[in-house]
């Protein structure tokens, strides 16, 4: 079972308790940091044994064990360690805001931990269990620890993702006509595509950039490109942080009705710019597939970000827009050959200061952030 209002009912990160641990609460699980003394009224409880960890998303974890049948009436309490893996010393203390010690009142196993305060997204952890028996005096009997268990949390889920979808939308801003979509590299990167790669871009592995919790991150491959334009001459800006060479290819040689559009991500860089990324794969592609089971897809000619549609009053070819207010970071799930395409100088600056390779995302700011962990 879910220990009542453990999402909900917490409070303040509690003051370190002195040699023992203090009643917490009767329904939910609360925090306390301690430095693991055991009670001086020490009585032999069971030992959890055999734990096991299952149902684990970016924030939760069902988490139950086997224990002998002596004074397993008398348990009132679980005690339950959870620490991230790095922090090798259970009694280390961390700074006083980062509560790891966990006390839950003893209720049917298996039991859910959930928390989005002391948990993040594809983290790796370790958990130990103890049993408790609180004494009339408000003391606590305890036995000793389990052994310790490794797990690691899992990405945003479908849900979640939609969360940051949704305050996404809220600030992208009116839709700008674009024609093409375009990479920027040094002038190295293009040579070498054309000299050992067949005059191909080939795919990489996505980096760490972004939310935590995004499930593209470190597993999907693909090529990045921009689309964005500049408001008042409704071409690509002729600044980059990537490079002084351009690739541009016509933005329907990758965005048509015969490819699927995903949302993939929502961050910013401790600035005032917003990123989105988008994931954009031919349909029945291996990106689309991986893509299908993890990313919210998106109506290609109906949605805040990036459009595709018929001109109904022209020639009736497709006509292409993308948020005005937020910078697109659009993933090509395939090779691309550069006999699609152009490769020139452009005349601007290279702003290295803008580029967002392995940025971290900022976990303070309201507008890109939901309430799980980050």
């Amino acid at each position: 079972m879910e220990v009542p209002g453990l999402a909900h009912n917490i409070t303040s990160p509690l003051s370190p308790c002195e040699g023992m641990i203090k009643d917490l609460s009767l329904d939910a699980l609360q925090l306390c940091e301690r430095d693991g003394s055991k009670s001086s009224e020490l009585e032999e409880l069971p030992v959890p044994q055999n734990i096991k960890i299952s149902n684990i998303t970016c924030d939760s974890f069902k988490i139950c064990w086997d224990m002998e049948p002596r004074s397993k009436e008398r348990i009132t309490h679980y005690f339950i360690d959870l620490n991230k893996k790095e922090n090798k010393n259970s009694n280390k203390f961390k700074h006083k805001d980062v509560p790891t010690k966990l006390v839950a009142k003893a209720v049917p196993l298996p039991m859910t931990v959930r928390g989005h305060w002391f948990l993040s997204p594809r983290t790796e952890y370790t958990v130990a269990v103890q049993t408790a028996s609180k004494q009339t005096d408000g003391d606590y009997a305890i036995s000793e620890w389990s052994e310790i268990i490794e797990f690691c949390t899992a990405d945003y889920s479908a849900v979640h993702l939609n969360q940051l979808m949704q305050k996404a939308e809220v600030i992208a801003g009116r839709m700008l006509r674009f024609s093409v979509f375009y990479r920027n590299q040094n002038k190295e990167y293009f040579d070498h595509a054309r000299e050992a790669q067949e005059s191909r871009m080939l795919r990489s592995v996505k980096d760490n950039s972004g939310s935590h919790g995004s499930p593209i991150s470190g597993k999907l491959e693909g090529i990045y490109f921009c689309c964005n334009t500049e408001f008042n001459t409704g071409k690509p800006p002729q600044d980059s942080p990537y490079g002084r060479h351009r690739f541009e290819v016509r933005a329907d040689t990758f965005f048509n009705p015969d490819a699927n559009l995903y949302f993939g991500d929502f961050y910013c860089m401790y600035t005032a710019y917003h990123y989105v990324i988008l994931v954009l794969a031919p349909k029945g592609s291996t990106g689309d597939e991986f893509c299908k089971q993890r990313l919210p897809a998106l109506d290609i000619t109906n949605n805040r970000f990036l459009t595709c549609k018929q001109d109904e009053g022209g020639d009736g070819s497709l006509v292409f827009h993308h948020a005005q207010d937020v910078i697109l970071e659009v993933i090509y799930t395939e090779p691309v050959d550069l006999a699609v395409g152009t490769v020139a100088e452009i005349s601007g600056h290279q702003l290295m200061s803008m580029s967002t390779v392995n940025a971290k995302k900022d976990p303070s700011c309201k507008t890109c952030n939901i309430s799980v962990g980050r």
